[in-house]
């Protein structure tokens, strides 16, 4: 695959194309101050970090346990964490999907308020931000990691069970410039999220941590 920076690993694996499943670890600079963390592929991990690849490799390698795991597991993210003085957001089930053509399939109003809570809250982690609303629900769309389109949908308590997790998740689809892929991040133990979104078209690609200046 050649040198390949976070983007163009992201680009590839959006399109069906991984990094070898040989059990290495590829580390690459961080894409922005703001952004740094492990991708996990299948037998394959990217760090992306400004830090001494070589202390990278060496903390892996310190690691107790089966290495294929090393990169993900708390040993290692903790000494990260403590290294950067980031805080450890989650690790995520990362998952991808293509742009659909056409109108969302449900109806939406634009947030222009960008002090709105859900606004200011993207805003930290995001560019190019977009938060809408419909009935009973929330979608967010910006650009995140390595300048990737992501999104994210927030169902009222009492309007769950009903599909919309689905019907936010797929109209994120909808919002998308030509050409694009969107990226989505599921915690693997939100359950009806990742049927929602699998639902909706995203394919698990992989796992992800990041770790994010101060407190998340």
């Amino acid at each position: 695959m050649g040198v390949r920076g976070l983007a163009e690993i992201l680009t590839d694996a959006a399109g069906g194309l991984f990094p070898p499943a040989d059990g290495s670890v590829t580390v690459v600079p961080q894409p922005s101050p703001r952004e740094a963390g492990v991708v996990s592929f299948a037998a394959h991990a990217v760090v992306f970090t400004d830090e001494d690849p070589a202390w990278v490799h060496e903390t892996l390698a310190a690691v107790p346990g089966d290495p294929l795991s090393a990169p993900l597991c708390p040993h290692f993210l903790t000494a990260f964490a403590a290294l950067t003085g980031r805080t450890v957001n989650n690790i995520d089930l990362l998952t991808v999907a293509a742009r659909l053509p056409g109108e969302p399939p449900l109806p939406l109003a634009e947030v222009r308020d960008r002090s709105h809570p859900r606004v200011a809250r993207a805003l930290r982690y995001r560019e190019d931000v977009r938060v809408f609303t419909t009935d009973g629900g929330v979608l967010i769309l910006g650009r995140g990691v390595a300048g990737r389109w992501e999104c994210a949908v927030e169902v009222d308590p009492d309007a769950r069970t009903r599909g919309l997790g689905r019907a936010l998740a797929t109209a994120a689809r909808h919002l998308l410039p030509e050409g694009s892929a969107l990226w989505a991040q599921q915690a693997p133990g939100n359950a009806p999220s990742v049927r929602a979104f699998q639902a909706a078209g995203y394919r698990p690609v992989g796992a992800e941590a990041l770790l994010v200046p101060g407190q998340p």
